[in-house]
């Protein structure tokens, strides 16, 4: 089981490989400041939970919908019990 934020996380650096962009690049046309997006998908992030306004800026500045941002493998496996 995977935690929703590692997949949120993970997922966002597979789109940035899959259109071949940089995470500045992503903020930039996103409408997000790069520090955010940084904190977001490092491994040592700070952001525990990505807001669905956060997602959906991602989707505009990706280009894809943000029913195609969730369709992913990674998705499949996440845990949603949030109780450590």
């Amino acid at each position: 089981m995977v935690r929703l934020q590692e997949a949120v996380r993970l997922r966002i650096l597979e789109l940035e490989k899959d259109k071949g962009i940089t995470t500045n690049r992503l903020a930039e046309i996103s409408g997000i400041t790069p520090s955010a997006l940084k904190y977001t998908i490092a491994d040592y992030a700070r952001v525990k939970n990505t807001g669905i306004v956060t997602v959906k800026k991602l989707c505009q500045g990706l280009g894809i919908s943000f029913k195609e941002f969730w369709d992913s493998p990674l998705f499949d496996e996440v845990n949603l019990d949030y109780e450590e």
